[in-house]
């Protein structure tokens, strides 16, 4: 449930975001959500960076997380594989469920769960490997396969999905930090699509980049969202009307609107949400 506001007939509080996107005429079957956190609080030490977060996410969609820093965009996406274990003092309540299973119960293994939920960074962090062991390196980890023409054809389709084949193809054996950052980043795509995830967790993964290598990211996204779950979290509104099916707004740690794309950029029910989106606070 959403944590209410001020009761104004323009910000009521929402029951449910079941009831939200029912109000719109786009309320979807459970089946088509993929992550669903229930009650999802968190703490670093005793401050509390998270307040009791309800949000489904639909399958195969793009979903941007926006808001002001520190709002906890950031965490919550490291919650959902549990990226956040590795922060001493961190303290997690509620519960995350990817595919109806909870991923912080005993037993799971966190290094499968890391596979099955990729993450692409905000700085490009290739491996200090060829763009080739860039590629290889998990998927022989993982046991996915070993060498030899598997190997490779595994490598030349992670990166054509990514993008970056065409233009690396005859150097496979310079270092990946040796491309350009756009280049670097479509290659860490590459590598965590190398182990075939479900879902891609993207961190400002443009915010770093120029124009036209943003423009290559946000067209790779858009081709991705076919085979994987997207979620992004960015600081860019434009970012996230041009790519983005579904959008939640975050603001000190809570969620104050949930809705698909264009109805939150063109008619948002939170008077909050407005002010943040035409810029009169941030």
């Amino acid at each position: 449930m959403f944590r209410s506001e001020s009761a104004t007939s323009h910000d009521l509080p929402i029951s449910s975001q079941g009831a939200l996107m029912a109000n719109r005429g786009q309320h979807p079957s459970a089946m088509d959500y993929i992550v669903k956190t229930n009650g999802l609080s968190l703490w670093y030490g005793e401050t509390q960076a998270l307040f009791d977060i309800d949000l489904d996410i639909y399958r195969n969609q793009v979903t941007a997380l926006i808001g002001p820093s520190g709002c906890g965009k950031s965490t919550f996406l490291r919650c959902l594989n549990r990226m956040n274990d590795l922060i001493d003092e961190v303290r997690v309540d509620g519960q995350v469920a990817i595919d109806g299973r909870d991923v912080y119960h005993p037993s799971v293994d966190v290094v499968q769960l890391r596979k099955d939920v990729g993450m692409v960074f905000q700085k490009p962090n290739p491996f200090p490997k060829s763009i080739y062991e860039n590629i290889a390196y998990a998927p022989r980890v993982h046991g996915l396969v070993s060498k030899g023409k598997a190997l490779d054809d595994l490598v030349e389709w992670s990166l054509k999905r990514a993008g970056l084949w065409q233009e690396v193809a005859d150097r496979l054996d310079i270092p990946g930090t040796a491309l350009s950052g756009g280049q670097q980043q479509r290659l860490c795509i590459a590598r965590a699509i190398a182990v075939s995830p479900d879902i891609l967790l993207m961190d400002e993964p443009a915010s770093a980049l120029d124009p036209i290598s943003t423009g290559h990211i946000e067209d790779l996204i858009s081709d991705l969202k076919k085979n994987y779950t997207i979620i992004i979290v960015t600081h860019n509104l434009q970012q996230a009307a041009r790519v983005a099916d579904y959008t939640a707004f975050f603001h000190l740690g809570e969620i104050i609107e949930y809705a698909d794309t264009d109805t939150m950029f063109t008619n948002p029910s939170r008077k909050r949400t407005e002010d943040y989106i035409t810029g009169r606070y941030g």
